[in-house]
């Protein structure tokens, strides 16, 4: 069985990886696509059972998937993860993507008024295209990311993300980011953490997910619960080749204590996130045994 516990970054030396955005200047990116699907993805399908049985069990137990459906929708997702990761050195190269966006009052609405408010992602399609596209002008944009990315990654991260007024907040060992992602909220600014990966702490809700049970954070939920600020899940979704769909949704979280509020958000959450997934199966990017 495969380990419970995925962590990832972009992988490359920072020499490959700078190489790749001088290379987006000028390659098209339907170009590169082709060369990762033909030539890399079935090499790394054969060599990282890890990720690739989680997705084949992902495909054939949750989806319903023949053996070979499973096969083929495993080549997708690994394409479809791939050109994501492609987008974002295409952007950081200067490249433009064009997006469409559901809700985008709602977002807007919050990020004009004066409370604080949490946005709530997931490891699907491509989040953090959102920094690059919902600017914060009124507020600053506070963002939970994984401190075990390469220099390259974030040193773009950083650049492209100050413009739009977005800080990072930048996971740690001492726990100090819980520090940061407190005075965030004490300012009134929003916060973006991930709702569907179990860091650290073990407290969690089980939910039904896809068919399934399935363990979410309760951690984060918390955080929007004990302030009872207003809460979005935000996805971003890969359509076409310089296409993103981004959906924002409210999320509802009632209740007469932190513990019932909180257990509220996530159900709400998962039952957006799970409408996603539906729609978008091959960008579903949790690759370890997720249900199990």
């Amino acid at each position: 069985m495969a380990d419970k516990v995925w962590k990832g970054n972009t992988g490359g030396t920072t020499w490959m990886q700078r190489s790749l955005i001088t290379m987006m200047e000028f390659i098209p990116l339907r170009i590169m696509y082709v060369v990762i699907d033909i030539f890399v993805i079935p090499f790394y399908m054969l060599f990282v059972h890890q990720a690739y049985l989680a997705m084949y069990h992902f495909y054939r137990q949750r989806r319903g998937c023949s053996m070979l459906g499973a096969f083929m929708n495993v080549y997708r997702n690994e394409c479809k993860f791939a050109q994501i990761i492609l987008d974002r050195f295409y952007i950081y190269s200067g490249g433009k993507m064009d997006f469409e966006i559901d809700n985008f009052e709602l977002y807007e609405q919050l990020a004009k008024s004066d409370e604080a408010f949490v946005i709530y992602s997931a490891h699907i399609g491509n989040y953090e295209a959102a920094g690059y596209k919902l600017k914060a002008n009124n507020k600053r944009y506070n963002a939970l990311v994984y401190g075990g990315e390469s220099e390259t990654v974030m040193e773009n991260r950083r650049r492209l993300m100050a413009e739009n007024n977005i800080n990072m907040i930048v996971t740690k060992d001492d726990l100090s980011h819980l520090f940061e992602m407190n005075n965030a909220l004490s300012n009134g600014e929003s916060l973006s953490i991930p709702g569907d990966r179990m860091f650290g702490s073990q407290r969690h809700i089980t939910c039904s997910f896809m068919g399934a049970k399935a363990k979410f954070p309760l951690g984060p939920f918390a955080i929007a619960a004990q302030r009872e600020t207003p809460a979005i899940a935000i996805h971003v979704m890969k359509e076409k080749t310089h296409l993103y769909h981004i959906y924002i949704q409210k999320i509802h979280g009632e209740g007469k204590n932190i513990k019932e509020r909180a257990e509220n958000l996530a159900r709400d959450y998962v039952a957006g996130l799970e409408k996603v997934v539906n729609a978008y199966p091959t960008q579903w990017f949790n690759y370890y045994e997720f249900w199990a």
